[in-house]
């Protein structure tokens, strides 16, 4: 399927969404759906609660695996969540695989203050300089190995303007955010350089199921998992700091990342807490 119908898919399925009306989907006959990590009927979860759809709404799709991705908000009764979905798309252009991600701060375990979400012109444009699929997965990649036991050492490459969006909250180059979070004061490759991220032991279960090759966007997904162990640990510039995550802790992420001239320009993710090591029902690719 090309871009055009894949998008088709995608919008009749968040307006059966808005609605409440699952049934009204063509689903593929073993079609496989989950909400945070769990697999649901078709139908249950948030087809039950929504009561609307947010303004943000950024697709994305890769005709050549049949995927298209979705970054938005829903509204239900206590709040409005950031959203992730991804569809996969079968070549009779049935739903086979759902894949959403609801970000009700309420119980997800961790709170961003004032929320928002915007349209962002580098997420939207088509990469100038794009990347072969395989080179794209390498960067995002890197950048999980990165992450991972954090300790300096960059294993990936950062557009000096890279930023980055988590929940709806810009966590680099904030000067209001950084009154909470000193370290978002910085962008996406002078956090990691400090190795501000020592505590996150375990960057696991990593999928990279959609790129889009056009726009230079790469959909992962997967587990950054806190054995709570680390008390306190130097930062390259030699400052003593106390762990945030003192307790055995797991966040489920959907991550994009914006790759053009060969390097992270901006990255956009949703993520919730769940049991510590909790396994994935979905396959890594």
């Amino acid at each position: 399927m090309d871009r055009a119908a894949l998008y088709e898919v995608l919008d009749k399925y968040l307006l059966a969404l808005g609605r409440r009306d699952a049934g009204s989907l063509s689903w593929a006959a073993a079609a496989r759906t989950s909400e945070n990590n769990v697999m649901l009927a078709i139908g249950d979860g948030l087809w039950g609660t929504i009561e609307g759809l947010g303004e943000y709404r950024l697709r994305f799709a890769d005709p050549a695996t049949g995927h298209v991705g979705y970054f938005g908000t829903v509204r239900e009764y206590l709040e409005e969540s950031a959203f992730t979905v991804r569809l996969r798309i079968g070549a009779d252009g049935r739903i086979a695989e759902a894949e959403s991600v609801v970000v009700r701060q309420s119980d997800s375990g961790i709170r961003f203050e004032n929320p928002r979400y915007w349209d962002k012109p580098i997420l939207l444009a088509n990469a100038e300089s794009p990347v072969p699929r395989a080179a794209a997965i390498q960067l995002a990649n890197g950048y999980f190995d990165t992450l991972q036991l954090n300790d300096g050492t960059i294993h990936t490459r950062f557009h000096p303007d890279c930023n980055r969006v988590e929940n709806g909250v810009q966590t680099t180059r904030n000067p209001e955010f950084s009154k909470i979070v000193p370290v978002s004061a910085l962008g996406c490759e002078e956090q990691f350089r400090m190795g501000n991220y020592r505590y996150d032991d375990r960057l696991r279960a990593r999928r990279f199921p959609l790129v889009d090759e056009e726009r230079g966007l790469v959909l992962a997904f997967g587990f950054i998992d806190h054995s709570g162990r680390l008390a306190e640990y130097a930062l390259t510039d030699g400052r003593i700091v106390r762990s945030p995550v003192r307790r055995p802790h797991s966040f489920y992420i959907a991550e994009l990342f914006k790759i053009d001239h060969g390097m992270i320009c901006q990255i956009e993710a949703n993520f919730i807490t769940v049991p510590y090591n909790m396994p994935s029902p979905w396959d890594p690719l």
